[in-house]
């Protein structure tokens, strides 16, 4: 992609938030492309130092090459937001990337009735591996 193409940020190695996921996330997200990948990015920041934490205290239903995925309490995007002083569509934007992740990547695990069951109660969070 160009590098001044707004959507660029789909495959970019600051989060793991990649093509069809983050395209979708775009596409709903009530903030520009561009903002969203410097969310995202602020995003994977925050959880990478916090990863043994997650990896203690939530169940973590995938992980990958690239990511891990963790299912948390309702409401973690919004602590997190208030931490990070974003606004509330800016962590609902965030929240929604991290779940279109968890949910490709139940596509392709043949996994994703039991991801849409699990995000019915808990939202998703994907960190990056480093």
């Amino acid at each position: 992609m160009a590098d001044d193409d707004p959507l660029d940020g789909g495959d970019d190695p600051a989060h793991p938030i990649t093509g069809t996921p983050y395209m979708l996330a775009a596409a709903r997200a009530s903030v520009p492309p561009t903002r969203l990948s410097e969310l995202l990015t602020a995003a994977q920041t925050f959880l990478a130092d916090r990863r043994d934490r997650y990896e203690r205290q939530y169940e973590q239903p995938l992980a990958t090459d690239d990511y891990e995925t963790y299912l948390v309490d309702e409401g973690h995007w919004a602590d997190v937001g208030e931490r990070l002083d974003w606004r509330r569509r800016d962590h609902e934007a965030v929240a929604r990337a991290h779940r279109q992740q968890l949910l490709h990547a139940g596509k392709t695990a043949d996994r994703h009735a039991e991801f849409e069951t699990a995000l019915d109660l808990r939202e998703a969070v994907v960190i990056g591996q480093e």
